[in-house]
């Protein structure tokens, strides 16, 4: 968790946090212009908040990323995930929410008679290809939610833009699906917790570390490139237009 990022590209980084022997981890897992999947960092904290996070993204700063470049940002909908990033890249954040987090919040608020339909409204959606075509369907979905129930409307609101800025990018659809939900770094800790399992007695809050960020680096030695990988140079000219519209 030490390597130089000073001449990585990484267009895109993967943000999620995940409770692990009473301790909250956050893992930023970045992808390069090529599709590699790395490990960037790892930090522990007794909760997930904004100041935890900072502290990952410092020390990546220290290492050599630039926070200027502009670049996605997929995170799961964490206030304090989103308060880091917006205070470290500011305009050259694109923050793109994770569409699978925001269908189970969703879904949530609605008994299980009408769950798999909803769920499956949801994902065509999200699926269109034109940002005004998801748009409109899942403000379709709003007013039909809101006859149900109210909470599950407001759920599918809330941040609502921010889970189709890859559309707004148009991003490939192929790429895109691999770019909406943080399910890259999800099935990392499930890596993790098969690999420390085999630790009987922890000895401190460090030993707990090492071994997670071993289990980290032993899972990104069997991680194939990202699906779409070859679409990747059409996100980073879109993000360079996109930004250039910002400033």
């Amino acid at each position: 968790m030490s390597r130089s990022l000073q001449h990585v590209h990484i267009c895109a980084l993967l943000v999620d946090g995940t409770l692990f022997k009473g301790q909250h981890l956050v893992v930023a897992i970045g992808i390069d212009a090529f599709g590699k999947k790395l490990v960037l960092g790892l930090v522990q904290g007794a909760t997930e908040n904004a100041k935890v996070v900072s502290g990952l993204f410092d020390h990546l700063g220290e290492r050599g990323l630039d926070f200027s470049q502009p670049r996605l940002y997929l995170i799961d909908g964490s206030r304090a995930l989103r308060a880091a990033i917006e205070r470290h890249a500011g305009e050259a954040a694109f923050i793109q929410r994770c569409q699978l987090h925001k269908i189970r919040n969703v879904l949530a608020y609605l008994p299980e008679t009408h769950q798999h339909w909803f769920k499956y409204k949801l994902r065509v959606a999200y699926a269109q290809a034109d940002l005004a075509d998801a748009r409109q369907a899942l403000y379709r979905l709003h007013d039909e939610l809101n006859e149900l129930n109210p909470s599950a409307a407001a759920s599918l609101m809330e941040g609502l833009e921010e889970t189709l800025t890859l559309h707004d990018l148009q991003v490939h659809a192929r790429l895109r699906r691999s770019l909406s939900s943080t399910n890259g770094i999800e099935s990392s800790f499930s890596v993790v917790e098969t690999i420390c399992r085999r630790v009987k007695r922890w000895q401190g809050s460090d030993h707990r570390l090492r071994w997670v960020a071993s289990a980290l680096l032993y899972a990104e030695t069997r991680w194939n490139r990202l699906h779409g990988y070859r679409h990747l140079p059409l996100l980073t000219h879109n993000l360079q237009r996109a930004y250039g519209m910002r400033c």
